[in-house]
């Protein structure tokens, strides 16, 4: 087996498409992959993909933009074209059984070519919101793969046989660390309130102002709750002073690091989990059962986080709180009803996971894709 895998710009495209890989892996240990990203400087394809081991090649591709009236727009017709063609290059190089996207710039050339050539393709849209890229190949592709349900309506294909909800392919872990394990690994007393904290791996400054108020709250009035706070490398020096300046840092039950490195660790010991709202991070929320309280970011792509954690609000399945209301204390408003409630933090955890959890995607998705190549 020859799988080319393309997506990437933020680890959320990208992430998908190595779980995928590994899940592709686990049945066929001899199968060969090929990622494909843009060339972008900040496409997190660089560092991710890797960093895992797989061979990587770029194409020049970029998006629109803004304003519309951008002179730079002028060229893009050129870019999109040359994109094209260098996808069709590494493709025939490299000889697919299958091509398989999950977003970002250079998903679009890929599987387009990939589909034009009669190449077997599928696409994978984790967000409630499908991307452009999603959008632009919806029609050519074999299979699309979606996570949230209303994302089908929402590319116009409701109903249509080739939409598949599989939920997020997940990396390994986070479906085999259990709570009482978890918690006597993290030296957890039985009574205490775990809060587990995070807003990436760079780091959010305007949600770790939020997590510095209420450590504040927490180290004064809740001797029962622990908080884990990563506040992301970029901006962990600044948020770190900003904690010993409220005088929380000496407080141990405050704990401030830069990095999670045992992340299904920590989920699985949480009784509550801080976080922003992308798509990987709420099938990771759904599959571990973790009551949520999200804070989307206002920096991504057609907000589309703030529509997947709205997916959540909607059936109960978490709690919403928009960065533009954190300076206000909008974050511990929401935060402190939830640890004196356990009855309803287990009933958001319920929810999340018999609406969202998709334990078998990798086990699905493997087999929907082997369907494709058998033709």
């Amino acid at each position: 087996m020859r799988i080319l895998l393309t997506g990437g710009g933020t680890a959320g495209h990208v992430n998908p498409a190595l779980a995928i890989a590994a899940a592709i892996r686990a049945h066929q240990p001899s199968a060969d992959f090929l990622f494909v990203s843009s060339d972008l400087p900040g496409d997190k394809a660089g560092d991710l993909v890797r960093r895992a081991g797989y061979e990587l090649e770029t194409v020049h591709i970029r998006g629109l933009r803004r304003p519309v009236f951008h002179p730079a727009n002028l060229t893009l017709p050129l870019v999109m074209q040359k994109a094209r063609r260098a996808a069709r290059r590494l493709i025939q190089e490299f000889h697919p059984n299958l091509i398989v996207g999950t977003g970002g710039y250079a998903c679009w050339p890929v599987v387009s070519e990939g589909a034009a050539l009669g190449i077997p393709t599928a696409v994978h849209e984790s967000n409630a919101l499908p991307g452009k890229a999603i959008c632009q190949v919806k029609h050519r592709v074999d299979r699309i793969f979606i996570n949230f349900p209303e994302t089908a309506g929402r590319l116009g294909m409701e109903g249509d046989p080739k939409v598949i909800r599989v939920g997020n392919p997940h990396m390994a872990g986070f479906d085999t660390v259990n709570r009482e394990e978890a918690r006597r690994t993290l030296g957890l007393a039985p009574g205490e309130t775990y809060v587990l904290a995070f807003g990436g791996s760079l780091g959010a400054e305007h949600l770790n102002d939020g997590l510095v108020s209420l450590a504040d709250t927490l180290a004064r009035s809740c001797p029962g709750t622990v908080l884990c706070h990563a506040a992301g490398k970029r901006d962990f020096q600044r948020t770190r002073e900003n904690l010993h300046r409220t005088g929380a840092d000496a407080c141990p039950r405050i704990k401030l690091t830069d990095y999670i490195y045992d992340m299904p660790t920590r989920m699985a010991a949480a009784d509550l989990v801080i976080s922003r709202a992308g798509a990987m991070t709420v099938s990771e929320l759904a599959l571990t059962g973790k009551a949520a309280v999200l804070v989307p970011s206002p920096y991504v792509a057609d907000n589309h986080q703030y529509r997947n954690a709205m997916a959540l609000v909607g059936v109960g399945a978490g709690v919403c709180v928009e960065e533009k209301d954190i300076p206000g204390g909008g974050l511990t408003r929401a935060v402190q009803p939830l640890l004196g409630d356990r009855v309803a933090r287990e009933r958001m955890g319920r929810e999340i996971k018999a609406r969202f959890a998709c334990p078998e995607a990798n086990e699905i998705i493997y087999q929907e894709l082997m369907k494709l190549c058998q033709g």
